[in-house]
């Protein structure tokens, strides 16, 4: 039997500011779960899994950077891309117009949970995508108020199958700060969704006084009380893994974003999880793969070769980003975010493959420096484009809509405000990629050491003559004290001059890639020179 209820009358839903978005043939308020999950089977690319929940082969397989526009007549006010005032009024004409002909669905709720700093948010999808609304409303804390009572802050305007020719790939996203506005046209990935809320809602904690951060929380209990650890990094560089990997019973928080704010008060962001798929193993991330295969969950381009049969978690034929949405309570273990203490350790991933050791402890000003300078080596995440390439990427957050700078002088404003511990983490190798003979990778157990140790405040230190950084000279949990001074296995190998040139290279490129920034300040840049 159907669960989908009748449809209210056609009429166009309110956006933020009390102007009306774009009005449809017909739409749908807030549709139950089950509902969209009924909608969604009826997807012709969409495919129920032997799990019982449904697997959607989109398009797109990650997000696009390429096609994301501010919209704003001053080019300034962002260090990524934008386009004029005129030519995003002309871009929500065409796609009202489009609007107009379709039926689409409304998905109300909160980002974040704490009612000093929550911001009410409206998607307004195609019908004919409802998995993105049913991931979304994974993701949202739930509405309080009945649709025609909610007056969103903040909007997302999705057309999966409008093209835009003009723009790469025929597809453009555009960020309207003034109005409260994300539009999304011809990207059927549900990051666009995701992300656009939160883009927007970066902008927001920044003018609170705040910094929002593409950050994993979790608090992790030692004998000297609960620790709140933050954990930022890439999409695809560990930092889902590491906020749940599980060290003296911990629980994870926030999987992807928070915000943080004077005093080192930490809010949340998501009631869910948007996670990576690709090489999930039962066997290193159980509460993960246990949300993941339950049958409210919904995939995301994960190969799967048979309607109703089982996924490959380990097929990357068609993409390495394969994901999944569940929501947090779904883990067994999550921990409300209104419910933990201020941070007291901040984790930096730098997925490498060379030189960066396993752990590094920062000062307050390399701190900074490292926060801006985001290095990782790409992942699928970020699309072919970005996919095993070295990337500097501010904050580790492609998502700020203004200029990076702001970022890292926000974080070292932040610092000033409360005392916290900060560390580098390598989730990669040691001494070159899986082919060079004297490499060491680093493992999901290493990386789980190593976070027990920081929150326990175990482990002996000493300063790392050539960057400055305090490296480990013993930790427990690690035996190999190659992983924890990457100088000492290229000292063993013979290869002291190649250690030296990529000291040499990274040197200078660090200060040059700064130095383009003239807001950043001065503090940061001394930092590593």
């Amino acid at each position: 039997m159907s669960t989908l209820t009748e449809r209210p009358a056609t009429n166009a839903p309110m956006g933020p500011q009390g102007h009306p978005l774009p009005a449809a043939r017909s739409v749908r308020y807030n549709p139950s779960a089950a509902e969209l999950q009924e909608l969604t089977s009826r997807m012709p690319q969409a495919r129920r899994t032997s799990f019982g929940n449904y697997n959607v082969q989109a398009r797109a397989t990650s997000r696009s950077a390429g096609s994301t526009y501010l919209v704003t007549d001053d080019e300034r006010e962002t260090t990524g891309k934008a386009i004029s005032r005129a030519e995003g009024e002309r871009i929500a004409r065409l796609q009202a117009k489009y609007i107009a002909g379709v039926d689409m669905i409304v998905v109300d709720g909160y980002i974040g949970n704490e009612p000093e700093h929550r911001s009410r948010v409206r998607l307004y999808i195609e019908e004919a995508n409802a998995n993105i609304a049913g991931m979304q409303q994974q993701l949202y804390f739930p509405p309080d108020a009945p649709a025609d009572e909610w007056e969103p802050e903040l909007s997302m305007v999705y057309t999966p199958n409008l093209p835009m020719p003009g723009y790469p790939d025929d597809r453009v996203i555009t960020v309207d700060l003034e109005a409260g506005v994300s539009r999304v046209l011809n990207s059927d990935y549900f990051g666009e969704s995701k992300k656009g809320g939160l883009r927007m809602w970066n902008a927001l904690v920044y003018a609170r006084g705040g910094l929002a951060m593409h950050a994993g929380c979790k608090v992790v209990p030692t004998d000297a009380g609960e620790k709140t650890l933050l954990i930022i990094g890439l999409s695809g560089t560990g930092k889902t893994t590491t906020t749940f990997t599980r060290q003296n019973g911990s629980q994870p928080v926030q999987d992807d974003f928070i915000g943080l704010f004077p005093g080192g008060t930490v809010v949340g962001t998501e009631n869910g999880c948007f996670a990576k798929t690709f090489g999930l193993d039962p066997a290193h991330e159980p509460a993960i793969h246990r949300a993941v295969t339950r049958p409210d969950a919904y995939l995301e381009n994960v190969s799967q070769k048979v309607d109703g049969g089982p996924v490959d978690f380990f097929d990357s034929s068609y993409t390495k980003n394969g994901r999944a949405t569940f929501q947090m309570a779904s883990l067994g273990i999550w921990r409300d975010p209104r419910e933990i203490g201020p941070v007291d350790d901040l984790l930096i991933l730098n997925r490498n493959d060379s030189i960066i050791p396993a752990v590094a402890r920062l000062t307050r000003e390399q701190a900074a420096a490292y926060f801006m300078l985001g290095e990782t080596r790409g992942t699928s995440a970020g699309g072919k484009a970005e996919e095993g390439k070295a990337l500097r990427v501010p904050g580790t957050n492609p998502f700020y809509p203004h200029r990076d700078e702001q970022q890292a002088n926000r974080f070292l404003e932040l610092m000033d405000t409360t005392r916290f511990d900060v560390y580098l983490l390598n989730t990669g190798r040691i001494g070159g990629a899986e082919a060079e003979a004297d490499s060491k990778k680093i493992a999901i157990e290493d990386s789980g050491a190593i976070v027990e140790a920081i929150a326990e405040g175990t482990g002996e230190w000493e300063r790392d003559p050539d960057f400055g950084y305090e490296v480990a000279t013993s930790l427990p949990g690690i035996d190999d004290v190659e992983k924890l001074q990457p100088r000492r296995l290229y000292e063993r190998a013979g290869r002291v001059d190649e250690y030296r040139a990529i000291v040499e290279r990274l040197k200078r490129e660090r200060i040059e890639f700064l130095e383009r920034y003239p807001g950043l300040a001065a503090e940061i840049i001394e930092a590593i020179r």
